[in-house]
């Protein structure tokens, strides 16, 4: 079962980079742009066929995959090539690689909400009894939690979560009869009720019914956590609480895609959770993707902005090999920044 897991696991993250590439393709064509090549996967090409213009390959690595467009990092002389097209035309197509990992993400959760039979919502059903923070201008039954501390709220933990950051005063903001209703600086501590172990702030969610909007909000809703997610995890790297040591690349993604599947306590259960964990990843691709990092699609876009503002000042066009190096140069560090993690992954495994 393990290693059907595994083969699972590098087919959905193959799927995931694919659909990347798939992205970048399906809009270069839309604008008019000559692809020379499309290639699922990497490597040594297994099969090739050309038709028309393009050359279609599949190759032997199944991670990976590119789409290979005309004067992409160089001058050409074909008006169809992609460094002889609008600005607006570029940056559609650099990022439909991300839009369509970010669409993909969502229609995973879509598909796993499909058959939800109801979802737990920030909607205050009921307090438990001697709760001090019902009032009438403090929160009442039937508030849904919108913001705390001008954290949107798209999940019922995301209160707890978020109020447990804080210093005991908040500014809440809550839907109440369809209007936003704010509470500023509203006390919010964890108190002792009797029957119930551990402090809490006293709040019983309510169930959202599995009608089709709610599926589709809650679908919404947890794609969107996903990006928040990814986000925090960026501001602990920049900020040192993790290194370079706690990421994962694909050797690790595929592991940790396997040991999900494993340890749930059945085959349904292990296929709802790698999807899952598979709709966070390809969310994750999609935002990563657009950091403004040189040889990423964000980092050519940033560069793509860059160059037109340099243009438009000296009123000269800048040769685009200059920024075929630049990305060059983050493609040969991105390398190696793979690489190292890659190392740590398979240092992981083998140590536990």
């Amino acid at each position: 079962m393990t290693i059907l897991f595994v083969l699972l696991a590098i087919l959905l993250f193959g799927v995931l980079i694919g659909i990347h590439e798939f992205g970048h393709f399906t809009m270069a064509k839309a604008c008019g742009v000559k692809v020379e090549e499309f290639s699922i996967g990497m490597g040594p090409a297994i099969l090739k066929k050309q038709k028309g213009e393009t050359l279609y390959s599949w190759r032997a690595v199944p991670i990976g995959g590119f789409c290979a467009m005309a004067g992409e990092d160089e001058e050409s002389d074909d008006p169809r090539a992609f460094s002889n097209q609008a600005a607006w035309k570029k940056i559609l197509i650099l990022a439909a690689g991300a839009f369509m990992n970010f669409a993909l993400g969502l229609l995973i959760v879509i598909i796993l909400f499909s058959s939800a039979k109801g979802f737990r919502a920030p909607v205050l059903k009921e307090f438990v009894d001697g709760c001090p923070y019902e009032s009438a201008d403090g929160l009442q039954v039937g508030d849904r939690f919108h913001k705390v501390d001008g954290h949107r709220i798209y999940q019922f933990y995301d209160v707890s979560d978020f109020l447990s950051r804080g210093d005991g005063k908040y500014d809440i903001e809550v839907i109440r009869d369809g209007k936003k209703v704010k509470l500023h600086d509203f006390e919010l501590v964890p108190v002792e009720y009797e029957g119930y172990d551990t402090k809490m702030y006293g709040f019983i969610f309510d169930i959202d019914p599995p009608t089709f909007a709610n599926k589709l909000r809650h679908s919404w809703n947890t794609t969107m956590q996903f990006g928040r997610w990814v986000w925090m995890g960026l501001e602990q790297l920049v900020t040192g609480k993790v290194g370079v040591k706690d990421l994962s690349g694909p050797v690790g993604i595929v592991d940790l895609m396997a040991e999900t599947g494993q340890q749930a306590v059945s085959f349904g259960d292990a296929m709802y959770n790698i999807f899952y964990l598979g709709a966070f990843i390809a969310v994750n691709l999609a935002l990563m993707n657009l950091l403004p990092i040189p040889a990423l699609d964000g980092g050519r876009i940033f560069l793509l902005i860059v160059t037109l503002i340099i243009e438009k000042i000296t009123r000269k066009k800048l040769n685009p090999k200059y920024e075929g190096y630049i990305h060059a140069t983050g493609m040969v560090l991105l390398l190696g920044l793979m690489a190292i993690v890659m190392f740590n992954d398979i240092v992981r495994i083998f140590m536990r």
